[in-house]
């Protein structure tokens, strides 16, 4: 049985999947630790390119600015309102966490429900480890090669917005409001919002294009933390250590050893359940670093993870004469709900908007965060919609281009549904 696409979803799935394909081919990876904005050089070619696109399309804004965000702008039409303006974000870096160099997309059209062997490394896309891939029978799939991640997150969002706008240019008798748009560099890093200018947006609402299952409408977030752990030692050469070295690799080990394992760690949690993830571990006897994220829905809960990481590590290191610590503790992005509860007409179009394209609405809270969780805070609301994509920050993501096509039709949908001075 071939899988559900609408007319207007099989009418840009060939745009869309030749965008992507362009895109995810340039290495966007992000960088921790940025010391400019963006963080690498290969945000800045492809949020030039995307510039450029949209010029070609017809918006004459399109720009890039000084720290490499992209906006421009696509006036109201079909009778839509003027004055009405909402907002489409996605971003342009890649996860740091697998590699993003030298991607090469593969489609496998027509999928038949069995294990996909990628063509390197050995690496497989199995139904079973993959629950979302087994129902995705009849749609096309799109990988890369087994040795990098593909990039769906978050250029699927990208080429669904730029496939959308194309589109609604192209059909000036379509109703649409004014509609910006803004790609963001570096927010795999979470950073993706710190230098977004809210008020030269202009925007009453925006939608970040950043989830991933058919249908979803995420409009909350977890809370974010990210935690820094520098622990100093006593370093000598070790044929004259006895009763002088203090290792403090050992010591960050055994801090790691020391935090629970059979709870708050994202392997034995689900739902709206909170972790601790040490996220890196590196240093030498001298001196030892240990990253961890800290994630929770509820803010006094993620405080306690917080206070439970503090007390761990002192207790470790109290328990060794000799080593000391710092911890440094960064909030991230807060919960987006709080933010968007105000405001729920923002929500309750892009559920129409789903409905539109005969999709069921998937609203569930988010166990990650988007650029919309800081945004909400600054005073946009930015709820978050489905991309397609799946197994993000891995060698094994993967995106239906079914379902590409349908959130980029749902984009199409969502102008509509705030084109009226009622909205």
């Amino acid at each position: 049985m071939p899988p559900y696409t609408s007319p207007l979803a099989e009418a840009l799935a060939p745009d869309l999947l030749q965008r992507f394909d362009r895109y995810v081919r340039i290495d966007t990876q992000s960088t921790r630790d940025r010391t400019q904005s963006p963080s690498t050089s290969g945000q800045l070619t492809l949020a030039t390119l995307l510039a450029q696109e949209l010029t070609e399309i017809g918006l004459a804004d399109a720009a890039v600015d000084a720290n490499g965000y992209v906006t421009a702008t696509l006036p109201a039409g079909g009778g839509g309102d003027a004055e009405t303006v909402i907002g489409l974000i996605s971003h342009v870096d890649t996860s740091p966490d697998a590699p993003g160099a030298g991607v090469v997309p593969v489609v496998h059209r027509d999928y038949d429900g069995t294990t996909i062997s990628l063509p390197k490394n050995g690496t497989l896309l199995d139904p079973v480890t993959e629950p979302h891939l087994a129902s995705k029978t009849g749609h096309d799939i799109i990988t890369a090669s087994g040795d990098t991640l593909l990039g769906a997150d978050d250029k699927a969002g990208v080429a669904e917005i730029m496939a959308a706008v194309a589109h609604l240019q192209a059909h000036p008798e379509l109703p649409r409001p004014t509609i910006r748009i803004c790609f963001t560099p570096d927010e795999e890093i979470g950073e993706g919002a710190t230098l977004f200018d809210v008020a030269a947006f202009g925007a009453r609402c925006a939608y970040t294009m950043d989830g991933s299952s058919l249908g979803e409408i995420q409009d909350e977030t977890f809370s974010a933390l990210e935690a820094t752990i520098t622990v100093t030692g006593v370093d000598v050469h070790p044929g004259f250590a006895t009763g002088i070295l203090v290792n403090a690799a050992r010591v960050a080990a055994r801090i790691v050893a020391a935090l629970p394992q059979d709870r708050l760690t994202p392997e034995t949690t689900e739902g709206r359940e909170g972790f601790i993830h040490i996220y890196e571990l590196q240093g030498d006897a001298g001196t030892a670093k240990v990253r961890a994220i800290l994630r929770d829905f509820d803010d006094a809960l993620l405080a306690g993870h917080a206070e439970l990481l503090r007390t761990t590590v002192q207790a470790v290191v109290d328990s060794t004469p000799g080593a000391s610590f710092t911890m440094d503790m960064v909030e991230q992005y807060p919960n987006m709900r709080a933010h968007l509860e105000p405001f729920p007409e923002v929500v309750e179009h892009a559920i129409a908007a789903l409905r539109r394209e005969g999709l069921t609405p998937l609203r569930e809270p988010i166990r990650g965060g988007t650029d919309g969780s800081r945004l909400s805070a600054m005073g946009l609301p930015t709820p978050n919609i489905f991309t397609g994509g799946h197994a993000y920050h891995s060698v094994r993501e993967w995106a239906s281009l079914q379902d590409m096509a349908a959130a980029a039709a749902t984009i199409v949908h969502l102008a509509a549904e705030w084109a009226g001075p009622a909205s």
